[in-house]
């Protein structure tokens, strides 16, 4: 099995039920992941695109005994369960899950770029990584801890701020974890 990490973010609709609905739909099914994690929910400002309103968003830690494509079509699988539209790059979303590591894989393909091109850049997928797995390493880029502390660091203008939403809880669903 292989310690995969997926990025959960909704700013559409009822966006807590979203994120809890692509979790039951990530972990349903015979070759479903085993969830090892879950994080917080934090509420974010959203990073690039167009204007647009706020995000909550979560991190969840499986492990797979499929291949990193698997994944990426579990999470496609899941946007599509919530209705998602593909219309403007990093436009507004019911749901988004991105494949953010996948074990030590390191992979160039446009399509599942791993470790994500862009996650040692984001506060809202570090803190709540952190919060999941306080030991955890971006693979080639270090310890989850390290990058966040950089990125706060670096953002003078306050547009990474996130808000620990303690009024949100996420749960995973029972039968995922026996």
């Amino acid at each position: 099995m292989t310690r995969a990490v997926l990025s959960l973010g909704s700013n559409l609709g009822d966006r807590a039920a979203a994120l809890r609905r692509g979790i039951e739909v990530l972990l349903e099914g015979e070759d479903a992941p085993v969830p090892v994690a879950l994080s917080p929910v934090y509420e974010t400002a959203p990073v690039g695109g167009p204007e647009q309103g706020r995000y909550l968003n979560a991190v969840l830690l499986v492990e797979s005994e499929g291949t990193p494509r698997q994944l990426l079509e579990r999470a496609w699988a899941a946007e599509r369960a919530l209705d998602r539209v593909r219309e403007v790059r990093w436009g507004p979303r019911t749901l988004d899950v991105d494949v953010i590591a996948f074990g030590q894989v390191r992979d160039d393909d446009p399509e599942l770029t791993l470790p994500h091109p862009r996650a040692h850049l984001r506060a809202f997928v570090l803190r709540p990584w952190l919060d999941a797995d306080p030991g955890a390493e971006l693979p080639g880029l270090g310890p989850v801890a390290e990058l966040l502390a950089a990125v706060t660091a670096d953002d003078e203008a306050g547009e990474q701020e996130l808000f620990l939403r303690e009024d949100l809880e996420l749960r995973l669903p029972e039968e995922a974890t026996g």
